[in-house]
């Protein structure tokens, strides 16, 4: 008799594999950081939350608008609270004591952005929640409250409907920008604990019916959901998948999810690629007993070898990062070591 520990969640195909020659965008929650950074780390073109953590709907496709609008933000888009000015489509690592270098963060991010998402291969949205900041003064949505007091918004659970007409006419701006963008829509599996457990459940409930209508509206050439929220609410149904604060998950079960993205995306010669990678990474991040002894120059050299043969290999990765730093121990080292 087999025995069963877990019920496991059926991946839904999405066709060919991909790799390093697609260029793949994340935005939303800080999930989509979780797995947008381990392709980041492993050097797949990404860009990752050109807006920050966003959690709810509204904010994503508010972000998504400026990006295809070449949005340029000004002044008047910025609020001073606690020393800092902030916009309210940020996330407050945007945030700065002057105007004039949070403008010019926002702006250099958003044209950057922008010409990333126009030969873009994947977009991956990732809902957080359904409950929403609305500010009183102006009327709109804001993606962070920057500690602003709280009856200055109205806060409440945007519908399913709500969610669907929005992201109807987003996806038809995105698609006149970038024809071939295929979007992945996700759900957080991270609860948002704030108005407690029934609530938590009926804002995913939420999110999820919307972007099951959308999938559907538009088909799998087009959107497709990936089943993060379900991985974890089944395959890992055991506190030990979360941190200490019971609300986030542990490493073992991000890299649980990881693995099983990687298995849907990822093409085999993509793997064999950051397996050689990974090597490389590692290798950077080894602290020595003498980092000035000539067994570590010998290990600098053969590291600095590995990302000669990767970029000879696969000149469309970019190794600049990790070639400089592997230069830069080398010289300090030779000098040391020439003269013991």
């Amino acid at each position: 008799m087999e025995y069963k520990f877990h019920t496991k969640v059926d991946i839904p195909p999405f066709g060919s594999k991909f790799g390093y020659k697609n260029r793949w965008m994340f935005t939303g929650s800080c999930f989509t950081e979780n797995i947008g950074g381990k392709m980041e780390e492993q050097k797949y073109p990404v860009d990752i939350n050109p807006f920050g953590i966003l959690y709810n709907p509204v904010s994503v496709a508010a972000g998504l608008r400026f990006l295809i609008r070449k949005k340029i933000f000004s002044a008047a888009d910025l609020i001073f609270q606690n020393g800092l000015w902030h916009s309210f489509y940020h996330h407050s690592r945007f945030s700065s004591p002057d105007a004039e270098t949070a403008l010019e963060t926002i702006n250099n991010r958003i044209i950057s952005s922008q010409a990333f998402l126009s030969e873009a291969d994947f977009l991956f949205i990732t809902f957080g929640t359904a409950m929403v900041y609305e500010y009183k003064p102006s009327g709109m949505i804001v993606s962070n409250c920057h500690k602003i007091p709280g009856n200055e918004f109205r806060r409440f659970r945007l519908t399913p409907s709500e969610i669907i007409e929005e992201y109807r006419q987003l996806l038809s701006e995105i698609w006149q920008v970038n024809q071939k963008l295929k979007i992945i829509f996700t759900v957080s599996p991270i609860r948002h604990w704030q108005d407690g457990a029934i609530e938590n459940q009926r804002s995913k409930a939420t999110l999820l019916l919307a972007v099951d209508q959308l999938v559907r509206g538009y088909g799998e050439e087009k959107c497709n959901y990936f089943p993060s929220y379900e991985i974890v609410m089944d395959e890992l149904r055991d506190y030990r998948f979360y941190e200490e604060d019971m609300i986030h998950l542990s490493k073992s079960a991000i890299n649980h999810i990881w693995e099983i993205f990687r298995e849907s995306f990822i093409s085999d010669e993509s793997k064999i690629i950051s397996k050689q990678i990974e090597k490389i990474i590692y290798a950077l991040k080894h602290r020595p007993f003498n980092k000035f002894s000539p067994e570590h120059l010998s290990f600098l050299n053969q590291s600095m070898q590995k990302v000669k043969e990767v970029q000879q290999k696969f000149p469309y990765i970019n190794l600049e990062i990790e070639e400089r730093n592997f230069t830069e121990q080398i010289e300090e080292v030779k000098k040391i070591v020439k003269t013991i």
